[in-house]
């Protein structure tokens, strides 16, 4: 039986992302898609200003917006997917969570509250488990769950690889592309022939969101990862594909080699939308590049490169594409794991 599924916020840049990846999906069916109060009432194609690179699929294109509110939502949808501005689902999303719908979000509110799971299916599937706890303090029948930041997911997959060799400190640089910021975010005469050498809120999230989902979980809440964490967050002109350069201090010796291969080794999950490898190695060290890589596994694979040997312990770059595996693709596969956990 198909999982109906809803997406708040359907009219902007990472909800059109959602429309593209749940299309032709085995398991979600797109039964209702809210906007603002000024796109309620319209066919979604005249409510929307298309921006992705594949059509908007027939049937989407002439189905109503709704607004976004539980009572305009109908109540056999069984999974919602959130792309709404941080601000806005601070506010709207408890009311959906109230309402007893189950909320994938993408949305940067509540990633860091402690009964709030912030997961990466691969990394940290028993995190999930925090929604009995959520349900119990906030008394709601529904469940709220979290993917982190589009930088944060692009490193947290190779930082999980590390910490078998003992990780104990991180410094990031990333190279993130102007669609992180959405279309509005950055304009042309701010970003061509420049860098943006500061990214507001990003880098306190990739310090503090990798450090949760790095977390162990006894059943009751995250105790934080112990490693230190350190970003410097930039803005470049590509399109997509957020770029970062990693350094990471390990208790244990640990040679380029044994990293390159533990890396190739770490399993994946048998979800519909995860790549069949998680993190894909190159040995050419002029690689991942953004506007080659980005779309390895249908953008949702990570890839890794200049895989170095440090003082104290290893240097490499990792690369994945922000809107899908960091955004949208993160969100569904979450979805994904709450189908296949039961939760929903």
């Amino acid at each position: 039986m198909a999982v109906r599924v809803g997406i708040l916020g359907a009219t902007g840049a990472v909800g059109q992302r959602f429309i593209q990846l749940l299309e032709d999906h085995p398991t979600f069916e797109l039964a209702a898609l809210t906007a603002s109060e000024s796109s309620a009432g319209k066919r979604y194609d005249e409510a929307a200003k298309w921006r992705v690179n594949t059509p908007i699929p027939d049937d989407v294109a002439a189905m109503e917006v709704g607004s976004t509110d539980p009572a305009d939502v109908p109540d056999d949808i069984d999974l919602l997917f959130s792309s709404l501005p941080s601000s806005v689902a601070a506010e709207v999303e408890p009311e959906f969570l109230e309402a007893g719908y189950v909320v994938s979000s993408n949305s940067s509110n509540d990633r860091m509250a402690p009964d709030v799971p912030l997961t990466i299916p691969e990394i940290n599937p028993e995190h999930l488990d925090l929604i009995e706890v959520q349900r119990d303090e906030r008394g709601w029948d529904g469940a709220l769950v979290k993917n982190p930041n589009c930088s944060t997911i692009t490193m947290v997959p190779t930082l999980a690889v590390l910490d078998q060799f003992g990780l104990e400190r991180v410094d990031v640089t990333t190279l993130q592309a102007v669609s992180g910021a959405g279309y509005d975010g950055v304009t042309s005469m701010e970003i061509i022939d420049n860098a943006i050498p500061h990214i507001g809120g990003e880098e306190e999230k990739m310090e503090t969101e990798s450090r949760k989902l790095l977390g162990s979980f006894d059943g009751a809440e995250v105790a934080l990862h112990g490693a230190e964490v350190n970003a410097s967050c930039n803005r470049i002109p590509t399109l997509d594909g957020h770029l970062e350069s990693v350094f990471a201090d390990l208790a244990d010796d640990a040679s380029p080699e044994d990293v390159a291969a533990a890396m190739r080794e770490y399993p994946g999950v048998d979800l519909p939308s995860a790549p069949e490898q998680l993190i894909h190695v190159f040995e050419d060290n002029f690689r991942p590049q953004p506007r080659l890589d980005r779309e390895r596994g249908d953008g949702m694979q990570i890839s890794a490169g200049g895989i170095q040997a440090t003082e104290h312990g290893v240097k490499y770059n990792c690369l994945a594409h922000n809107t899908i595996r960091g955004a949208a693709g993160a969100s569904v596969l979450n979805g994904e794991l709450l189908a296949q956990e039961g939760w929903i």
